[in-house]
């Protein structure tokens, strides 16, 4: 199917569960709220413009058992996760991420259910969280089973997934056009997703069309009066509210992860962590009411002037409440994400530049709204490295077209700010295409793309039934000396794959269970049609020794190896010279052992100081092939394979034999590339 009916296809079933899921969530987290802050504790919160415009409670009607409830929650939620899906600890946008650069396919279905109750236990009784997260795990979620269901190609797969993930927080925000292009750069932190834009344009508007239905297509907050620019000085103001971004965003993710890594360390259950961050929440949330749940509520608040009599030490400690609540919900463990609370951290933190500077200086104005709309977008837009889209994603939240240009300074320092200090609250994006393993292999190793995963697949030593027990599938591995292999259910579909090492580690007991039910359905695998490099590409993304190659109907067509596309390639190089040189012109393929008196022995590729233009694309260590990146590190004895220009050649080799050396250069070729 060619590309245009195949992302329309797609991407609208993607967008109708990213619709239905966020309409889920949203009712569970009703619910949730309810139940334990209104029910329970006799607490209503103030909710936005779009879901009500409530202005809760006035005070706590039973303050002493705030804190028993966020716990309360919290203990249901660490049970929850801790008991059947530990990978829905945290935020679920950046686990989605990294299934988006490792295993497209590997998001289960599990998870996604637990993330949905988990994250309703911990936002619905107080805990400070984002209800995106959930909601992005969902359609990411569904995005990786098509690629399961459907066989996608890695590529296809990565960019189900990032449309889910755009598609769910737009939907959920009711902001299409910001989740359309959230779904493109939120999954690096410099670099943009180009393929997953116009299936994200899809997806997102028939999310939002779904969820509208359900709830209305107004914007989740409204600005009184609106806003128009005729102050140029109010630059000037932004620009401060985008130092104070900068700064607060790298304090919301450093303090964020600090709490996680302290989590960790803790001696006690992990079942049981969430709970003492929620009892210090609870604790928290007894004089500052405005750090209990998603906080949307007390954003409308700042938005329409009704925190203007509220003691300006609580404003300005607000931003910091915040940043420490949500750290001690999410990074204790609980379930919810962070792109919300980034959000509230920046309305306050625009409502309080407002407040020091409404009374001293020219052209703020008596409305706080412009300073707390620039502060949301400022604040997340910075420290999540995806500045357009929430840009984009606020403005439309709050119906606040005209602001986006004089936004624009604000978003601009914070970005600029949280770039100098390489940072970032999503950890799983990777820095540009050119840190991904895959991008690198496909630029440097141009041939892949005219050679046929058909062509160099070999036939299985082993193949199991999901009804053979796990003693009889260790004897039949450990006898082809194999360290895994495919798994076809009784009508010889593949159901997925198996681990010598993770099988036998089973305890006795457990070796009559039967190996369909340990079988990993996740696993990466490629169709036998498809080109060697989305061969590849699979190989990578399924830790880079093997992959099981199915046929059309699902069956087990062979397995290939990483042996097999280095065999192919180089065979392939001997006797293409011809279409490398039309692929890459003016390059020379470098295949060199590290010697131990290289500068490169314990270097980054980043930092190895390695010729302008020069390109790692594989390094042998042993008998494993990595797949360079940025961050891979050189040892003695690696096999740099590169490619360079003809000028550099003498250079390189210096480099990696040590200073000195005489021998001449080896190429795969023997003779330059193009």
């Amino acid at each position: 199917m060619s590309y245009l009916p195949k992302w329309l296809i797609l991407a609208s079933v993607i967008g109708v569960i990213a619709g239905l899921g966020a309409v889920v969530f949203y009712e569970a987290l009703s619910v949730s709220t309810h139940f334990f802050l209104g029910f329970l504790a006799g607490y209503k919160v103030p909710t936005p413009a779009g879901e009500g415009n409530a202005a809760g409670s006035a005070h706590y009607a039973r303050a002493w058992a705030i804190p028993l409830v966020v716990v309360l929650g919290a203990l249901l939620s660490g049970f929850l996760v801790f008991t059947w899906a530990p990978e829905a600890e945290g935020h679920g946008t950046d686990a989605a991420i990294d299934a988006v650069h490792h295993n497209p396919r590997g998001i289960r279905l599990r998870a996604v259910v637990v993330k949905i109750v988990a994250s309703a236990l911990t936002i619905g009784s107080g805990g400070s969280g984002g209800r995106e997260g959930p909601t992005a795990q969902i359609s990411a979620g569904f995005g990786s089973l098509l690629a399961r269901i459907l066989d996608l190609s890695p590529e296809d797969g990565r960019i189900a997934v990032s449309v889910g993930i755009g598609s769910g927080i737009g939907a959920i925000f009711s902001a299409p056009l910001g989740g359309a292009v959230l779904a493109a750069d939120i999954v690096y932190r410099d670099d943009f997703e180009f393929e997953a834009l116009l299936p994200g344009v899809f997806a997102s508007i028939i999310a939002y069309a779904v969820f509208g239905v359900f709830f209305g297509y107004q914007p989740l907050f409204a600005i009184p009066g609106g806003y128009q620019f005729h102050q140029p000085i109010q630059l000037l103001w932004f620009a401060i509210i985008g130092v104070l971004a900068g700064g607060l965003g790298l304090l919301y993710s450093k303090s964020f992860y600090g709490i996680v890594d302290l989590s960790h360390r803790l001696p006690f259950s992990k079942k049981l962590r969430p709970a003492l961050g929620a009892l210090m929440v609870g604790l928290i949330a007894l004089g500052l009411p405005e750090v209990v749940g998603t906080g949307y509520g007390w954003v409308q608040k700042g938005l329409s002037a009704e925190m203007i009599h509220t003691p300006i030490l609580i404003i300005l400690a607000l931003p910091l409440a915040r940043i420490l609540a949500t750290g001690l919900s999410i990074g204790t463990g609980g379930s919810g994400g962070v792109f919300g609370p980034g959000m509230v951290i920046g309305a306050f933190t625009g409502l309080a530049v407002w407040r020091v500077l409404e009374p001293i200086a020219p052209g703020v104005g008596h409305d706080p709204a412009p300073f707390v709309i620039v502060g949301m977008m400022a604040v997340f837009g910075g420290i999540s490295r995806a500045p357009i889209a929430v840009m984009l994603m606020v403005a439309q939240m709050t119906g606040s077209i005209a602001l986006l240009g004089p936004a624009m300074i604000a978003i601009a320092i914070a970005w600029f700010i949280v770039g100098r200090a390489d940072d970032s609250i999503y950890r799983s994006q990777l820095r540009t295409r050119a840190d991904s393993a895959v991008s690198r292999l496909q630029f440097g190793l141009p041939l892949l793309a005219t050679l046929r995963v058909s062509e160099v697949v070999n036939s299985p030593r082993v193949v199991l039934t999901d009804v053979m027990t796990v003693h009889e599938a260790i004897t039949l591995l450990r006898n082809a000396a194999v360290p895994g292999a495919p798994v076809v259910d009784e009508n010889g579909s593949y159901a997925g794959t198996v681990e010598v090492e993770d099988l036998s580690v089973l305890d006795e007991g457990a070796t009559s269970r039967r190996v369909g039910d340990l079988a990993d359905s996740t696993a990466t695998t490629v169709s036998v049609d498809a080109t060697l490099d989305i061969g590849l590409e699979a190989l990578v993304q399924a830790g880079g020794h093997w992959v099981t190659v199915t046929g059309k109907n699902r069956e087990v067509a062979g397995i290939l190896a990483i042996s097999d596309v280095v065999r192919a390639y180089r065979q392939s190089l001997d006797t293409n010279i011809g279409k490398i040189a039309q692929i890459t012109s003016n390059a020379v393929a470098v295949e060199e052992r590290i010697g131990p008196r290289s500068k490169l022995v314990g270097a980054p590729i980043r930092s190895a100081g390695l010729p302008p233009g020069c390109v790692v694309i594989t390094v042998q260590r042993g008998n494993d092939l990595l797949f360079a990146t940025g961050s891979t590190t050189f040892a003695e004895g690696d096999v740099v394979s590169s490619l360079t220009s003809p000028g550099s050649v003498e250079q390189l080799r210096l480099l990696v034999k040590g200073v000195g050396a005489k021998e001449p250069v080896a190429t795969s070729s023997g003779d330059p590339v193009g």
